[in-house]
């Protein structure tokens, strides 16, 4: 995976922004204004930060060598994921899938029921 499928894999999930908040190359994915995935468009090989039950987070760092704690993140609820071939893509789209879906659950219920019915990006 490199960063331009990374992106149109976010980019795919329902009601998602993109934006770069934090300098020029930080690319960070949001659904309803909270972040979900972000990483730096320069970084080889391509890293990305993905939120994740803090269970499964250890589970993953376990199992993965490409898994570590978040880089500047809640270590507790952030992985980073080095995307460098030693994991396959469809693990990296569940992962993504699993953070987007933790951070949509966790959002108000009117904020929900809004990109339910918000129009299609």
């Amino acid at each position: 995976m490199n960063i331009e499928s990374l992106r149109d894999y976010c980019l795919s999930r329902p009601a998602v922004t993109e934006s770069f908040p934090f300098g020029e190359t930080t690319l960070v994915f949001k659904v309803g204004g909270k972040i979900f995935a972000l990483t730096d468009i320069e970084s080889r090989p391509v890293q990305v930060n993905l939120k994740c039950d803090p269970e499964l987070a250890v589970q993953l760092r376990e199992e993965f060598d490409a898994v570590k704690p978040g880089y500047h993140m809640n270590k507790r609820h952030w992985n980073t994921v080095i995307v460098d071939g030693g994991i396959r893509d469809s693990h990296v789209r569940e992962w993504i899938d699993h953070s987007y879906e933790l951070v949509r659950k966790s959002l108000p219920k009117a904020v929900r029921d809004s990109l339910d019915t918000g129009p299609a990006a």
